[in-house]
């Protein structure tokens, strides 16, 4: 097979596209011929050596990709319910490595079907993963309730595009986001569905006295303490990423208890493997969202060949909705 290598630590020209021998599954896992592989930003942090000392994180050499799409390929020992050729998306494992290739090896456990779905393959890679992540944060984490109110930062990325959709299957009465000022325009014309988008750095401003349940926060930085102001009593933010890249942010903690506020950090990546029972409705959350129109994102594919240039488009932020690698 091809592949997309990372031969060390560092910017994105460490990658090297690379024949290596098939893989063969192993039991519990399935092969899959890679159709697409969605490049994601936690993909970028491991590449550049954040998480080098993390325990079960890979060394160089390695393949990155936690979320591909395609067909299965291969079934391994004591897999039941997949068969050879089906199409299939996988949801994040821990690995994060193994998709930026023509053949995957995956667990079985969190592979979803898309037999019947009617989801492009494509489609389903840049939204199933990230929609299955916000319906397990909404519902396992943060237990969102029918009626409540919800604050989306990084309105439009990958993963937070998700939330509004997902939140409307599960009842929410309202669903505001948050860009970047410059990028408002942009957001307020998008077929997301938010009741509101606003500027995040006016947020304090814009919202006047409306308050919110539940924060989706993949940003971090300043909007994170921000956000701590407009939450309502017994409101929880989730922590699902830091795209600002402020790594020294502190929160002031005083705050939570006098304000009855919860933090609540979530990755599906170390989730799933631990609760590999809540794959299944997870993607089917997932695809509900998906199959109701509520999930719009865009995507752009890109040959394997250029996995550098996919990664440095996701390092300078400009992306909207998800870049795809394909074999």
């Amino acid at each position: 097979m091809h592949a997309a290598v990372v031969t060390e630590f560092g910017a994105p020209g460490v990658f090297a596209l690379t024949e290596l021998p098939d893989p063969v599954p192993g039991p519990g896992q399935l092969a899959i011929d890679v159709s697409h592989a969605a490049v994601g930003l936690i993909d970028v942090y491991i590449r550049q050596g954040l998480y080098k000392d993390r325990e079960g994180l890979p060394q160089p050499p390695y393949v990155p990709g936690l979320e591909v799409a395609g067909t299965v390929r291969a079934v391994g020992a004591g897999v039941a319910g997949f068969r050879i050729g089906e199409p299939v998306v996988t949801l994040s494992g821990t690995g994060a490595e193994g998709g930026y290739a023509s053949i995957a090896v995956v667990d079985a456990a969190l592979t979803a079907r898309l037999d019947g779905t009617g989801v492009d393959p494509a489609v389903a890679v840049a939204a199933v993963p990230n929609a299955a992540t916000a319906f397990l944060a909404l519902t396992e984490v943060a237990h969102l309730k029918p009626g409540e109110r919800l604050l989306v930062h990084g309105a439009l990325g990958g993963l937070a595009s998700t939330f509004p959709g997902v939140a409307r299957t599960l009842g929410a009465a309202a669903v505001v986001g948050t860009v970047r000022r410059s990028s408002l325009a942009a957001a307020r014309a998008s077929a997301l569905p938010y009741d509101e988008i606003v500027a995040g750095e006016d947020l304090l401003d814009v919202v006047g006295r409306q308050r919110f349940d539940v924060v989706v926060d993949p940003v971090g930085g300043r909007l994170r303490t921000d956000s701590l102001q407009v939450m309502a009593p017994m409101g929880r933010m989730l922590l699902v990423g830091n795209a600002s890249g402020d790594w020294e942010h502190t929160v002031p903690t005083n705050s939570l208890w006098f304000g009855s506020l919860a933090l609540l950090g979530f990755s599906i990546g170390f989730y799933l493997p631990a609760h590999p029972e809540q794959a299944a409705p997870a993607a089917r959350g997932a695809v509900e969202a998906i199959g109701q129109g509520l999930v719009d994102i865009t995507t752009r594919t890109l040959p394997l060949a250029e996995a550098a240039e996919a990664h440095r488009l996701v390092e300078q932020g400009s992306v909207r909705g998800r870049i795809l690698l394909a074999p």
